[in-house]
């Protein structure tokens, strides 16, 4: 897919081994100041997140990996039928051809779009994208 460009080899394992060594290096500073220290935390409160916040707060999950999937279509089936399929068995899903597809992130809604073909790969040109608010709505429904 042209969602994602990382080889297949690679299974984040070198991703998630940076970010357990960044944690060793802030564990050992956390010990000679701060919460473990015993200076009481801040309240969490919505002011934390003033215009003057330091930029680096966010950066913190920027590479924390999720999963994007796109939905073509869904459709429920006996379990017989499952077991009687074979290579070239063609299943029918409720969307019609040329119908936008769904993109979802961790099972949530975010965007819908069409295929597409690069270098021999498919991908998705979203078409419509949620707005970040209507996606927190969603998430704190869910």
């Amino acid at each position: 897919m042209a969602i994602d460009d990382k080889p297949a080899e690679d299974d984040g394992m070198a991703d998630w081994a940076e970010a357990l060594l960044e944690q060793k290096v802030s564990d050992g500073a956390a010990e000679s100041g701060g919460i473990l220290s015993g200076e009481s935390p801040r309240p969490f409160s919505s002011s934390s997140f003033s215009a003057d916040a330091p930029i680096n707060d966010i950066n913190m999950v920027l590479d924390i990996p999720v999963q994007l999937s796109v939905e073509l279509g869904r459709t429920k089936v006996p379990i017989k039928h499952i077991l009687q399929l074979g290579q070239g068995s063609v299943v029918e899903l409720d969307a019609l051809a040329g119908e936008p597809m769904d993109v979802l992130v961790n099972g949530y809604l975010i965007a819908q779009g069409e295929v597409v073909v690069v270098n021999d790969k498919f991908g998705i040109r979203l078409t419509d994208v949620v707005t970040p608010s209507e996606r927190l709505r969603r998430v704190s429904k869910g």
